[in-house]
């Protein structure tokens, strides 16, 4: 009896084709968010979740723009959100340089 197999070749992927950049993209932003969102509980972490909260927002910005399945772009989202909430609450603590210009 010949079946097709089918077979998942990515967790994001629902199209069947691998997509090894927006995966990346995806899980990098998600780390990036949660990072950011958790080091913005503390007032003296603000660099770590202003300068995480950035750089993930552009990776995230980036992953949407590429983003091939709508796995994908849940999973950047999530990360979009995360690094937005710790980048403003990081701003709101001291910004990006902390002081240290002006």
């Amino acid at each position: 009896m010949a079946q097709a197999v089918r077979r998942q070749t990515s967790l994001f992927a629902t199209d069947g084709k691998p997509h090894p950049l927006q995966d990346t993209l995806a899980g990098v932003t998600l780390v990036l968010g949660v990072l950011a969102f958790v080091s913005s509980w503390f007032p003296s972490l603000h660099l770590l979740s202003s300068w995480t909260g950035l750089i993930g927002t552009l990776t995230g910005g980036y992953g949407q723009f590429i983003s091939a399945t709508t796995r994908e772009r849940f999973i950047l989202i999530l990360g979009l959100g995360a690094s937005a909430a710790g980048f403003f609450l990081g701003m709101a603590h001291g910004g990006l340089f902390g002081g240290l210009i002006g």
